[in-house]
């Protein structure tokens, strides 16, 4: 229930805030308003000493997020993907924020797993070990499967979880409701929609089953991609509040001397990282929105895993082509083709000066065109180019700053592999081999053949539909009403009201 019950919420949000030195940074980085300030302040400064003190070593931002919980830790991290709302600077820091924390006993996830799955532990797995690892929203158990040994994970949820995340979640939708209040002019940043937002991506991570069918779509799409891995759901092991899947072997992304130790090419590595990422945004339109070091492996045969699917991005097939367009004329330099497309796009008003915004493209493009490659980034590019469309009227498209973000933390994943890789030319033959497929004459003849069958599908109901059109075209308009004591004592009573309005207002104004 979204009441003033909320206050106490945001009160000890305020004093965490506070005393932890990061509301001055937040307020800055959402450039709010003096309104909005000043009643920060108030629920903030007064109640210092009630904040949560937080781990000292970390940055203020981060300290304050991470010692208010679970929730807050989760909408940091959704925030990072959204630097149109908090700012490049911002989004940067909360990409650093970590969700592990202490896990819950082994006995209490036993008892979950036995009363979701219907059957104790001893009969479904063999083996079911301590946690191995643990997060905001669940932790995930090495096991073996009863019925043919096979290893696996068990992903259970933590106890009270999603009580504690509907509490979080409608202290946040009061408090959006009151910054709109308080500051109409912060609905520019449609802070309902905001949190709209991270409750449903929330909402779907704590429900397992949403998991499992991303992981069997993302493993489906992926499994003629060489060199890289998903673990598939058992779905017999899963339910709202369980996943099981495939045990994933290997060496963390992030140890960078047991890779090379164990003998593998970390250049190929980022590579390939980098060009699985656009294969699965450009081919399929869905990819793994959090691929940060701790959910990729490095199989013992040179393999990239990656697993924990709780958030996916998804472009459609249109937005697809215009991005591949778009950075294909980057990679060519040819700044007025990148222009053409917003236009043609309708990504950029068209009143706007094509030749201006042209010049502005390659402004954003030749300094790191001139870069070494060590410089050469992608991520900053659409960075820079998001920024260079906002100034032009662009509006803002959250699918695209979704990749963006992710671009930005693949990117960061293959720099650590190899520091001198060069994006450009790791990102050609991915984006090339994208337009000749979706951009050339066997495209159109697809696109055709699309329309056809769209068409051939609707056919059965052309008839009646095109006999209701003709019938609608040649009717004879309606008659007018008739004018009965009914309809006459209605009009006189609409019109009384509206004089009797208009003398109370001339009184008042009067």
């Amino acid at each position: 229930m979204r009441g003033p019950h909320n206050i106490w919420r945001l009160i000890r949000t305020g004093a965490t805030f506070e005393r932890t030195g990061a509301m001055g940074a937040a307020l800055d980085a959402m450039n709010a308003p003096p309104r909005v300030r000043l009643a920060a302040r108030i629920m903030g400064w007064p109640f210092a000493w009630l904040g949560y003190r937080g781990d000292p070593a970390l940055p203020p931002v981060t300290r304050a997020i991470t010692a208010l919980g679970p929730a807050y830790i989760k909408f940091g991290q959704i925030l990072s993907t959204r630097p149109d709302v908090v700012g490049a600077e911002m989004a940067g820091q909360l990409r650093m924020l970590q969700d592990r924390l202490p896990p819950f006993p082994q006995a209490t996830a036993r008892a979950l797993v036995a009363s979701e799955l219907a059957a104790p532990v001893e009969t479904l797995f063999t083996e079911f070990s301590e946690p191995v690892a643990a997060a905001s929203i669940a932790q995930v158990h090495y096991a073996r499967r009863a019925r043919d040994g096979a290893e696996v994970a068990v992903k259970v949820l933590r106890p009270g979880i999603e009580a504690a995340f509907r509490r979080d979640i409608d202290a946040f939708h009061f408090a959006a409701g009151l910054i709109e209040r308080l500051s109409p002019s912060s609905r520019r940043l449609r802070p309902r929609d905001v949190i709209g937002h991270f409750e449903s991506v929330v909402l779907g991570e704590l429900d397992f089953r949403l998991e499992a069918a991303s992981a069997s779509a993302f493993a489906e799409n992926t499994r003629e991609d060489a060199g890289f891995d998903v673990p598939r759901p058992d779905w017999g092991l899963s339910s709202r509040r369980v996943l099981t899947s495939d045990w994933m072997h290997g060496v963390p992304m992030g140890d960078v001397p047991a890779i090379r130790a164990a003998g593998h090419d970390t250049r190929a590595l980022a590579e390939r990282m980098i060009q699985l990422f656009l294969s699965h945004a450009l081919r399929d339109g869905f990819f793994h929105a959090d691929m940060h070091q701790g959910n990729l492996r490095v199989s013992p045969n040179g393999d990239i895993a990656a697993f924990d699917f709780g958030i996916m991005g998804e472009i459609d097939e249109y937005t697809r082509r215009i991005y591949a367009e778009i950075l294909m004329g980057f990679i060519q330099r040819d700044y007025d083709r990148v222009a053409r497309v917003h236009f043609e796009a309708g990504y950029v008003p068209r009143d706007r000066d094509v030749a201006a915004f042209s010049r502005a493209l390659r402004a954003v493009g030749e300094p790191i065109f001139g870069a070494d490659a060590s410089r050469i980034s992608m991520a900053n590019l659409l960075a820079y180019l998001f920024e260079v469309t906002e100034r032009f009227g662009m509006q803002t498209r959250t699918e695209l700053i979704l990749l963006q973000r992710t671009m930005v933390v693949v990117e960061g994943v293959a720099r650590t592999l190899d520091p001198q890789i060069n994006m450009w030319k790791a990102a050609g033959p991915v984006v090339e081999r994208y337009i000749r497929d979706s951009l050339g004459p066997r495209a159109a003849l697809r696109d055709g053949l699309r329309a056809v069958q769209t068409l051939g599908r609707y056919g059965p109901l052309l008839p009646e539909l095109i006999e209701r059109g003709l019938d609608a075209a040649t009717r004879p308009p309606p008659p007018p009403p008739r004018w009965t004591p009914a309809l006459r004592a209605r009009d006189w009573l609409i019109g009384g009201v509206l004089v009797a309005a208009g003398t109370v207002m001339g009184t008042m104004l009067g």
